[in-house]
C-alpha cells in the first residue's frame, strides 16, 4: 500500500542545534595516531603533524563540535603530559585502550591540547573537553580551564602563550568526567554527585573570574533511569549561598551503543534487530528528560548524547575497535537523527563514536589514503537540517516487529525542518524492498527544488574501502509532483532520500 509522510509545517518543535551532528575522537586504536595525527610521516600531506587528507574530508561536513580526549581515556589523562615540546613529553600508560592495531597500552602524548585545538581550528569546530574526574582532581580540571581560556598574566596563561597560543582557546563545553558509573571510577550515583559538586564548583569559579567564554558543564548520566534519578536526588542536597544544585550544569549526557550479529555477515532478522536497537537512543533521551522533570523541573538542562553508534563484536581492544562500516550502519544513523530531530527541544548535542577508524567512524585511513564511509554520506545529507526548525512529521507506514526488543522498526523513518521559504525532508526506507512513499506538506504551492538518494544501488552489507568509497555517494532520484503540496517517490530498498521543497 506504500507509506505516507505528512510534514506539519505549522507545528514547529524547536531549532535543530547544529551540534546534533557532532563528533568524538579518543586516544584509541588509530583514531588519533594514524587517523588525525601522523607526526613527521611524509606519506600524506600534513600541517605540523596533522593529517590533512582526513581534515579535508571532515571539513566538507562542516563539523560543529569535536569531543576529546575520551571516553574512558579521559579519566586517566593528565593534560599537562600533552603540552610543551613534544620531544620532552612523557610516555604514559593508556589504562583502557591500545594504540594502533597492536596490543600496546602506551600513550606517547605527541597529540595533546595544542594539537587538538589546531584540529578544531582547521575544521572550524567547537572544542569539547572531557575533564579527568576518575583519577584527577578539581584543581587539575580548573587548571586546564585556566590554561585554555584565561587571557591574563598567570603562569598557566603564559605557558599557553609559550606553547604557541597567545590568544585563549575559549573552550565552551566541559564534560565533568566520563562514564563514572563504569570505567571512570565505578562510582555510585551518590558518589558521583559528591564529586560532581566539587569539580563543578572549581570549574565554575575559574569560569566566572578567569574566562570570558560562557562555560557549559556536562554531567554524566546513564541509560539506566534509576541511576539518573539517584544522582539528581543526591545532587539536591548541595548547600549553596549563590546558586541551586542544578545550576551547576547546563547539560546531562547519555551514551548508547548497539549491535546485532556480525558487522558484515548478518541475516535479515539481525538487520532489523540492529535498527530496532538503534531506537533506544531516543528512549534514553526520554528517560533522562523524565528524571530531570522530577528533580529539576524548573531547570533548562538539556541532553547531550555524546557517545552513540554501532559497536559490532568484531571491534575489540586488540584491533583498536575497528569494524567494517556498512550501509546497514548508515541507515541506522539516519533513523537516530530522525529521533533526535523529534526531540530537538531537549537535545543540545550528539557525538557519534568515533570520528576516524574506530567503531562507526566517518573516515577510514591507511598509510597513504583517507576515504569516507557510508555513515559519512548520511551525515553529509542530514547536516542540511542544522539550524533549521524541526517540524512535526507524521509517518504512516508498516512496522517490522522484532522478537524480544522493546521497539519495532517502522519501515519508513523521516524528519523535516524549515529554513525560511524551504523545507528540508529526509526519509529512509528500511524495508528490504522498494517502497512507494507519498510526502505531503501543508502548503499547496510547495514544489521540489532538489532531491538526492543514498545507497540506491548497494546492498545493506556493502562496506567502504578506499577502492569503492565513491559507490556510496548520492545519486539522483525522480519525484512526481501531484499538486496541492503532494509528492510521490519510489524509494529503493534500504536507501535514504532527501528532498528540498520550496514552500
Amino acid at each position: 500500500m506504500g507509506s505516507e509522510i505528512h510534514v506539519q509545517q505549522h507545528e514547529p518543535i524547536a531549532e535543530i542545534d547544529p551540534n546534533l551532528y557532532g563528533h568524538f575522537a579518543e586516544h584509541l586504536g588509530r583514531c588519533i595516531y594514524g587517523g588525525l595525527w601522523v607526526g613527521e610521516d611524509d606519506r600524506v600531506p600534513t600541517d605540523d603533524g596533522i593529517r590533512m587528507d582526513t581534515i579535508d574530508l571532515l571539513a566538507n561536513l562542516e563539523m560543529p563540535v569535536l569531543r576529546w580526549p575520551g571516553g574512558c581515556f579521559a579519566d586517566d589523562y593528565h593534560w599537562e603530559d600533552g603540552i610543551g615540546p613534544r620531544e620532552e613529553r612523557p610516555t604514559r600508560r593508556n589504562a583502557f585502550w591500545t594504540q594502533g592495531r597492536a596490543d600496546i597500552p602506551e600513550e606517547p602524548n605527541e597529540f595533546g591540547t595544542e594539537e587538538f585545538m589546531r584540529v578544531c581550528d582547521l575544521l572550524d569546530a567547537e572544542p569539547y573537553l572531557a575533564a579527568n574526574l576518575g583519577s584527577g582532581s578539581p584543581g587539575e580540571a580548573a587548571d586546564w580551564l585556566e590554561y585554555c581560556n584565561y587571557d591574563g598574566d598567570t603562569e598557566l596563561a603564559n605557558r599557553r602563550a609559550e606553547n604557541g597560543s597567545e590568544e585563549p582557546h575559549d573552550v565552551k563545553f566541559w564534560g565533568v568526567g566520563n562514564e563514572n558509573w563504569g570505567c571512570g571510577g565505578r562510582l555510585s550515583p551518590e558518589q558521583y554527585a559528591e564529586e560532581f559538586r566539587r569539580f563543578a564548583t572549581y570549574l565554575r569559579s575559574v569560569d566566572g573570574l578567569l574566562s570570558e567564554q560562557d562555560v557549559e558543564l556536562v554531567s554524566v548520566g546513564h541509560i539506566h533511569d534509576d541511576w539518573n534519578r539517584k544522582f539528581l536526588d543526591a545532587l539536591s542536597e548541595c548547600a549553596s549561598f549563590t546558586e541551586g544544585p542544578y545550576d551547576l550544569m547546563e547539560h546531562m549526557s547519555v551514551h548508547r551503543y548497539y549491535e546485532a550479529g556480525s558487522d558484515t555477515d548478518f541475516d535479515d532478522e539481525e538487520y532489523f534487530r540492529l535498527l530496532a536497537r538503534s531506537r533506544k537512543v531516543g528512549g534514553d533521551v526520554d528517560n533522562a528528560v523524565d528524571a530531570l522533570s522530577v528533580y529539576a523541573p524548573e531547570s533548562d538542562i538539556s541532553i547531550v548524547v555524546d557517545e552513540w553508534g554501532v559497536w559490532h563484536p568484531e571491534a575489540t581492544n586488540t584491533n583498536g575497535l575497528e569494524q567494517e562500516n556498512t550501509v546497514r550502519d548508515a541507515i541506522s544513523a539516519a533513523g537516530v537523527f530522525d529521533d533526535l530531530h523529534e526531540r530537538a527541544d531537549v537535545v543540545a548535542m550528539a557525538n557519534i563514536a568515533q570520528t576516524v577508524n574506530v567503531l562507526q567512524c566517518l573516515v577510514q585511513t591507511d598509510e597513504e589514503d583517507a576515504w569516507a564511509t557510508p555513515t559519512y554520506q548520511v551525515f553529509d545529507l542530514y547536516e542540511n537540517h542544522a539550524g533549521g526548525t524541526a517540524l512535526d512529521t507524521v509517518v504512516d507506514t508498516d512496522a517490522h516487529e522484532v522478537e524480544d526488543e522493546p521497539y519495532d522498526v517502522p519501515l519508513v523513518s523521516a524528519s523535516a525542518s524549515a529554513h525560511g521559504d524551504e523545507v528540508y525532508v529526509t526519509l529512509s526506507n528500511r524495508a528490504l524492498d522498494s517502497e512507494d512513499v507519498t510526502v505531503s506538506l501543508d502548503e499547496a504551492s510547495a514544489s521540489v527544488a532538489d532531491s538526492a538518494v543514498l545507497f540506491a544501488d548497494t546492498e545493506v552489507d556493502e562496506y567502504s574501502r578506499k577502492d569503492n568509497a565513491d559507490a556510496f555517494t548520492p545519486g539522483e532520484i525522480d519525484v512526481d509532483e501531484n499538486g496541492d503540496g503532494i509528492f510521490e517517490v519510489s524509494v529503493p530498498a534500504s536507501s535514504v532520500v532527501a528532498l528540498t521543497v520550496e514552500a
